[in-house]
């Protein structure tokens, strides 16, 4: 059985007390609610931790290729693979800014292992 709002026809089910499109009280003597719960919304992004993030990402994919221009002749630069954990981790992530970032912070880490070890062989 369902129960039908007065204010806007909305069928919902048959346990709810409040309309689902609307709000409406569909128990007489309930009031509407004051706070309103929104179970899809993205939880918000902490920007220190994203600068972070970034900053992590440079040092370690980066590390190499600067390691290799200071001291010629160094196996530093095979760990500059170390650089991909950070973009894999938020790529794989359900919000789309986070992946935005992991995908960015990836393609900083191409380039910087790919220099790291243009200078490894060089």
């Amino acid at each position: 059985m369902t129960r039908i709002c007065k204010n806007c026809s909305f069928e919902n089910q048959d346990d709810y007390d409040f309309c689902a499109k609307c709000g409406t009280p569909l128990v007489e003597g309930l009031k509407s609610p004051q706070v309103y719960v929104y179970r899809n919304q993205l939880p918000p992004i902490n920007k220190k931790a994203i600068i972070a993030a970034y900053i992590v990402t440079i040092f370690m994919s980066w590390s190499g290729f600067v390691a290799g221009l200071i001291s010629k002749n160094t196996i530093f630069a095979t760990f500059t693979f170390f650089g991909f954990f950070m973009p894999f981790y938020l790529v794989q992530s359900r919000h789309p800014t986070l992946k935005k970032h992991g995908l960015i912070m990836m393609a900083i880490s191409l380039v910087g292992v790919a220099l790291s070890f243009y200078v490894l062989l060089h």
